[in-house]
């Protein structure tokens, strides 16, 4: 069983932390430099995580009696892509008024709400990929990391395979490592083999190829941001898993909480795309290290919230 990847404990926060994975180590955070650097150096990382790090750094701020808002600027910037670190801030920092007490009251309520987002988007996710699919045993293609450690625990698109696992749905999950980091093979394979589910990790170029040849039958994937329009960012490589999955005919799913849609980004053009440090991937020398990728609305199935399906 793993536990909660981000919760406050003793008035600290508590992290998985990630680059240590598959070692399962616990790291607690007391003050917001130290959780800023946590952030960006992906010791807490995935988009519902990064929202409750958000909203738990507002009230570790408050805490300490430092600056408040200036802190939360800080936090909020800290990754630019994922949506929800900002999101998570902002609720949190309008509890200010009101005193630390209600500022950690409401970083919590973020923290509780996502559990329940990411059982509800499990639930309407094998509801929908059944609907698309049949009733399976289902062959599925995920990229990344979305599942109980990308959250404060469950998972998003992981969440769906869970959902489905847990009927006795799941034949077979492919997962691609994902440059340039491995959070797919270092932590999806991780909670996949924890799950008991069938899982093979392939290395990022063969994913659209496997799709190709009909190996799988629905891609299914998290994301960072939803612009307005429904383009998807999502971590680099995602984009080609969706062309392949359109040229093969099989769904292409996203899940994700409401709050990563953004009505504020009108189209992943106004994404902004964080690049990573060359030596991610190169000892030495120039490189060009995007983290993340945009996948056209057209290509996207659908998106699957706590809420809604939109297609």
């Amino acid at each position: 069983m793993l536990p909660r990847t981000i919760d406050w404990v003793d008035g600290r926060i508590v992290l998985v932390d990630q680059t240590a994975l598959p070692a399962i180590r616990t790291v607690a955070v007391d003050d917001v430099d130290a959780l800023v650097d946590a952030i960006r150096k992906l010791v807490v990382r995935g988009a519902p995580a990064l929202g409750v790090a958000g909203a738990l750094g507002v009230a570790l701020a408050a805490h300490r009696g430092v600056d408040v808002p200036a802190a939360a600027e800080r936090i909020a910037t800290a990754r630019p892509t994922a949506v929800n670190l900002a999101v998570g801030v902002r609720r949190a920092l309008a509890a200010l008024p009101d005193g630390p007490a209600a500022v950690l009251a409401a970083a919590l309520a973020v923290r509780d709400e996502d559990v329940a987002a990411c059982h509800a988007i499990g639930a309407r996710g094998a509801a929908l990929l059944t609907d698309l699919c049949g009733p399976g045993p289902l062959r599925l293609s995920t990229h990344c990391n979305a599942g109980a450690l990308a959250c404060v625990e469950w998972g998003t698109a992981l969440g769906v395979v869970r959902s489905l696992h847990s009927a006795g749905r799941v034949a077979l999950v492919v997962a691609d490592e994902t440059r340039p980091l491995l959070q797919g093979a270092r932590i999806t394979a991780v909670e996949l083999a924890a799950l008991g589910i069938a899982h093979r990790v392939v290395v990022d170029g063969a994913g659209p190829s496997v799709i190709a040849r009909g190996l799988v039958d629905a891609v299914v994937v998290g994301a960072d941001r939803v612009a307005a329009n429904g383009d998807v960012a999502n971590k680099i490589g995602t984009y080609p898993l969706a062309l392949a999955a359109a040229r093969a005919g099989i769904p292409f799913v996203v899940a994700c909480p409401e709050s990563t849609v953004d009505p504020d980004t009108p189209d992943g053009a106004a994404i902004t795309i964080e690049d990573r440090a060359e030596d991610e991937v190169l000892a030495g020398g120039p490189a060009w290290n995007p983290a993340f990728d945009v996948t056209p609305a057209d290509l996207v199935t659908a998106i699957v919230t706590e809420t809604r399906v939109w297609s």
